[in-house]
């Protein structure tokens, strides 16, 4: 019996041929012996070549479901004999690409060379024969129109590292729907490809500075030249749509920047305005293969933009949206992308974008609203969108598991973009491990020159590894680009902090004033600093206007964050009254996740371990996958409740799960802090003194929290208790000189000044 032609097919990677027929490898000098489990996973790989195959779906074709194996051992072991029959360097591979713990793909080229049948010489002659006249045939044809002397020149395809710049469409329709909705879906289309690099919004808004444009510009096909050529860019991608009758027509071009070469051109007709979208998307993908993207690649990464929303008018208050955000900022954007969901419910990047404002607007529960809805519609979105809304639905349920193995399929699906390492950065920040995050940012960094958030993200995290100058160069590296915002007004005031320059602390203040969103978000920050230094009624004053400010802009939950984090100075400093009123206020502001987190660690330092104990009780309740609740807050806030009965011991053993993530961004180890006090408690001078030592050793984690001023009284006790006579008169004094202009009456400044006469 023949063997059907499907059972037949060879494929060839490389020097090699695999033969599905016969189940056999080759190279050039014969045969090589694979077999087994190894020959299986390779042809399970080379059937989906360029797609990742999962452990658990290759567990699932190679054993049957009541066989019973140590699959993982099994799948590691042929992975190894498949390498070594390859030649394959697992680290710098050349066939088989592994994600850890996720799965494999393969990345060679693959090729099906067998063809379905052999051909008798008497075909072979015939074939010849034909394929000979066909030719001189198409010869005569193209002489006789004139095509052969035709000065036909067409410029080299893309590669993988140029840039490309998209200029706003041609509207010729007079239909306003149009305006500036055609490039954002054009960018949703582009982008979803690993190949094509986007010049960024970013670098668009600060290139169109430079050269005198204001942002409301449309992007011309003029300003397009010029932009190109400004960014070192290699194509401009330009548009058109017309009426013709009651059709419309979708164009695309794609130029040369240097020389106006024509590089591809695509065209299609849409019968109705509400097919323009589907148009758009099949020209966009046919203009794909043509700058050169394989078509394997654009079959994989090709999600039409009408799968993510079908309707113009959402799309053109979503992209309106996107622009005033980087032109202005996350809080006024939120009506427009309101707008788009209103109009078209099942948009998922809408909610997903919602998610991102307001998670920069530290309003963490409707962050959460938004990427749920977002996640729930994930499907109808594009491959890297369904990354971003996986992310961003990690990120707002605190699972930092699963958003850092999102962001790592991600880094490699997408190896060009800089969004995946960024916010691999901002995760293991969260998770005190600053040298991972730095490595990650400046990956970002060099993947997006032209991003304020890398350069913020960076600069955050030289300051929490006490690299002061390289996080001031950072900021100056930022501003030659002509980018600012907030957070970065935040970190540079934090700068300042650490290196005592006043003057440029003040100059960061007078900048956020009277504006949303930031004035907001400096004054607490401010409030810090008067608290560090003892000026406690200058600092609730500035507490006071910071949520006022947040209540004014209808962000009810950043004003609950800055009470309470105002409460638990007052802890702090034995202010138990004001501590428990701050609280509840707080509370009654909202009680969204991170606020709670705040006030059950106030309530406890403040002597209510009960109502602490019912917050940690919700909190484990309703945020079950939460990473940072599990591995820092929840350790803290029970420690915090072991100490205020008196069971030092009991804190210590539960501040040891904390130990690993101490030095994790915005928590200015506090674990550190109160291991400290339970060794002083327990009469452990030197191993107390240690703990404190921590917050002094590392300022840029601690930045301007009163703990860091704090830390001074609690040495100078450590070392008093210990004996250390000399040690413990110098912490006294530094404490009192950081105090001296003190509000008086505080009682740990009393105190200081009791124990330091003492020891004189």
């Amino acid at each position: 019996m023949p063997i059907p032609a499907e059972e037949r097919r060879q494929v060839r990677f490389g020097p090699f041929t695999v033969d599905f027929a016969s189940r056999e490898l080759s190279n050039g000098a014969g045969k090589i012996r694979l077999q087994g489990v190894p020959y299986q996973i390779l042809e399970v790989l080379l059937k989906r070549p360029g797609e990742w195959v999962t452990r658990d779906e290759l567990r699932q074709q190679l054993w049957p479901p009541d066989v019973f194996v140590d699959f993982d051992h099994s799948i590691n072991t042929a992975i190894v004999k498949l390498r070594k029959a390859l030649g394959d360097d697992a680290d710098e591979p050349h066939y088989i690409e592994t994600l850890l713990r996720h799965g494999y793909r393969f990345i060679a080229q693959v090729e099906e060379t067998q063809p379905r049948g052999k051909a008798t010489d008497s075909e072979k002659k015939r074939y010849g024969n034909v394929i000979v006249s066909v030719a001189v045939g198409l010869a005569v044809l193209l002489v006789a129109a004139g095509w052969l002397n035709y000065p036909w020149r067409r410029a080299a395809a893309l590669t993988s590292k140029d840039t490309i710049v998209v200029t706003d469409f041609e509207n010729k329709t007079g239909e306003s729907v149009f305006d500036g909705t055609l490039r954002q879906a054009l960018g949703v289309e582009l982008e979803q490809s690993p190949f094509l690099n986007v010049l960024s919004d970013e670098k668009v808004n600060e290139t169109l500075k430079k050269m005198g444009h204001p942002l409301s510009d449309r992007i011309s096909i003029q300003i397009g030249r010029e932009l190109c050529l400004r960014t070192g860019s290699k194509a401009m991608l330009t548009g058109s749509i017309a009426r013709m009758g009651s059709q419309y027509v979708v164009s695309l071009g794609a130029i040369a920047c240097g020389t106006g070469d024509n590089l591809a051109m695509e065209e299609g007709e849409a019968a109705t305005r509400d097919d323009v979208l589907k148009t758009l998307s099949r020209a966009s993908s046919r203009l794909r293969g043509k700058l050169g993207e394989s078509l394997p690649s654009v079959q994989k990464f090709d999600v039409p933009v009408e799968a993510t929303t079908s309707s113009l008018e959402a799309l053109k208050y979503f992209s309106a949206g996107l622009a005033i955000r980087h032109k202005e900022g996350d809080a006024p954007s939120i009506s427009f992308l309101k707008k788009a969901i209103e109009i078209d419910p099942d948009f998922p990047m809408a909610y997903s974008e919602l998610a991102l404002a307001y998670d920069n607007l530290r309003e963490p529960s409707r962050a959460l609203e938004y990427a749920t809805k977002a996640y729930q519609l994930r499907d109808r979105a594009t491959k890297e969108e369904k990354l971003n809304i996986a992310a961003l639905y990690f990120n707002a349920t605190g699972d930092l598991d699963k958003e850092i193995e999102t962001y790592q399929l991600w880094a490699a699906d997408y190896p060009n973009s800089a969004v995946p390492h960024a916010n691999l950065g901002a995760d293991f920040s969260m998770l005190g491990q600053n040298e991972k995050a730095r490595i990650e940012l400046e990956k970002a960094l060099r993947l997006a020159p032209d991003v304020v958030n890398v350069y913020t993200g960076l600069a955050a995290t030289y300051l929490y590894l006490g690299r002061l100058r390289d996080a001031d160069d950072t900021f100056k590296e930022e501003q030659t680009h002509n980018l600012d915002d907030g957070g970065m007004r935040e970190y540079i005031y934090y700068l300042a902090f650490l290196e005592g320059d006043v003057a440029n602390m003040e100059q960061q203040i007078a900048w956020a004033t009277g504006k949303p969103g930031d004035e907001d978000a400096l004054l607490p920050i401010q409030s810090d600093t008067e608290a560090y230094y003892g000026r406690m009624a200058k600092a609730r004053e500035l507490s006071r206007r910071a949520v006022n400010s947040a209540v004014d802009a209808d962000s009810k939950e950043t004003a609950a964050l800055w009470q309470v984090n105002a409460a638990l100075r007052e802890a702090e400093i034995g202010e138990s009254d004001a501590a428990l009123s701050d609280v509840n206020r707080a509370l009654a502001l909202s009680e969204g996740r991170d606020v709670k987190e705040s006030a059950a660690l106030a309530l406890a330092r403040a002597g209510d371990p009960s109502r602490a104990r019912k917050l940690v009780t919700e909190l484990v309740r309703d945020y079950p996958a939460n990473t940072v609740l599990k591995l820092y807050w929840i350790p803290t806030i029970q420690a915090a409740i072991q100490l205020d009965k008196g069971d030092a011991s009991g804190a210590i053993a539960q501040l040891d799960a904390a130990m690993p993530y101490e030095l994790a961004e915005g928590l200015n180890l506090y674990p550190a802090y109160l291991r400290g006090q339970a060794y002083l408690a327990e009469h452990n001078g030197l191993a107390a003194a240690a703990e404190f030592q921590k917050l002094l050793d590392h300022p840029g984690v601690v930045a301007n929290f009163i703990t860091g001023s704090l830390a001074q009284f609690q040495i100078a006790r450590a070392y008093a208790m210990a004996g250390k006579t000399d040690k413990a008169k110098a912490a006294y004094q530094r404490f009192l000189d950081l105090w001296k202009d003190a509000d008086p009456r505080i009682l740990i400044l009393k105190q200081a000044r009791v124990d330091g006469a003492r020891l004189r």
